[in-house]
């Protein structure tokens, strides 16, 4: 049998199957076919490679695979695909290829692979209750905007009350239209079961930074950063030590213009928007809470309201992602040293 030492296997995952591609030390391919999407399959892979090095792309299957083989002490390398070109912009694209460069690029380089870190199992599983919570108060949104629109079609105007309100609001108003009220009072009652089941996770999320990310309070002295942005957070980020300078965040999650510099051009382009999305997402309506009427007077509404007088085209609009892009460095200078949060530190 080949010293397994220095073989290095590609794979392209997907949900029924997965396609191998293994490489020996001189890079000759030694084994290349399709396994099943089962612990079982991979649990013989590792046996007959042990200690193989293992290439793959960022993807639904790839963070319990990943932690699989590393559980296994294979050196893992989890592809940024954003970064990969060769394997998403080549010509002949398929399974078979993506798995043999994922390898080859692996053997030769892995740092060409852009490698991510997977969060733990554990972590992964506190972000899905807010993911979760997440995707309840987006078809909430769905729901109620079908209703609004069914009853504007019947010449049916209705209030804008708050969101959980909405239902006790509609029936309210269509008190003396029962045709109508029966029409939508199914949709109804789907929002008061939603409105429940988010206010559920609302504790459940706020149990869980008390009881296991007590850190979270620290963050949550930034006014505008609830318990959902503080715990979000601290599960993207993961472990601090990893970053150099907390400067590093904003490149981290996107919120960095991208760079196309070629000769002595050097062009201004949009953010980059890498990283975590959903993150990015609740920093920047953080952002937009600090600079607008109820936000506090601290030193990151005085910064904004300052880019933002400068006028431009966009200029609020920059002046907010900066905010965004400051707010998420200064979340991690908290915990990175652990000190309190000074809303006016630099304030004469």
């Amino acid at each position: 049998m080949k010293n397994t030492t220095a073989i290095t296997i590609g794979l392209d995952l997907g949900d029924k199957a997965h396609f191998i591609c293994v490489l020996d030390a001189e890079g000759v391919i030694i084994d290349k076919r399709q396994i099943t999407n089962h612990v079982e399959s991979l649990r013989r892979l590792s046996k007959k490679f042990p200690g193989a090095r293992v290439a793959m792309e960022v993807g639904t299957h790839s963070p319990w695979t990943s932690r699989f083989f590393v559980a296994q002490g294979h050196e893992v390398l989890v592809a940024n695909p954003r970064k990969l070109r060769a394997i998403y912009a080549n010509e002949r694209k398929s399974d078979e290829r993506d798995s043999e460069m994922s390898a080859r690029i692996a053997r030769v380089d892995p740092k060409l692979l852009y490698p991510v870190m997977h969060r733990s199992e554990e972590s992964q599983r506190d972000l899905l209750q807010v993911k979760l919570r997440d995707n309840l108060v987006r078809q909430r949104v769905d729901v109620i905007s079908a209703v609004r629109f069914t009853l504007k079609s019947l010449g049916i105007r209705l209030p804008s009350p708050s969101t959980p309100a909405f239902a006790k609001c509609a029936r309210k108003n269509l008190a003396d239209q029962a045709e109508i009220l029966a029409l939508i009072e199914p949709s109804l009652c789907v929002l008061e079961e939603m409105t429940a089941r988010i206010r559920e996770f609302d504790r459940e999320i706020q149990k869980l930074c008390e009881e296991s990310y007590p850190e979270a309070a620290r963050l949550q002295e930034i006014t505008g950063v609830g318990p959902i942005t503080a715990l979000v957070f601290i599960l993207v980020i993961g472990d601090v030590k990893r970053f150099a300078k907390a400067r590093d965040a904003g490149a981290y999650l996107g919120l960095v213009p991208r760079r196309d510099q070629s000769g002595g051009l050097d062009k201004q382009m949009r953010i980059s928007k890498a990283g975590d999305a959903y993150l990015r997402r609740l920093l920047v309506s953080a952002a937009q809470y600090i600079l607008g009427p109820f936000g506090p007077d601290c030193d990151l509404c005085r910064h904004g309201l300052t880019l933002a007088e400068r006028g431009g085209q966009a200029a609020k609009k920059k002046a907010v992602i900066a905010i965004a892009r400051k707010l998420s460095v200064i979340m991690l200078t908290l915990l990175q040293q652990q000190s309190d949060y000074q809303a006016l530190r630099n304030a004469a």
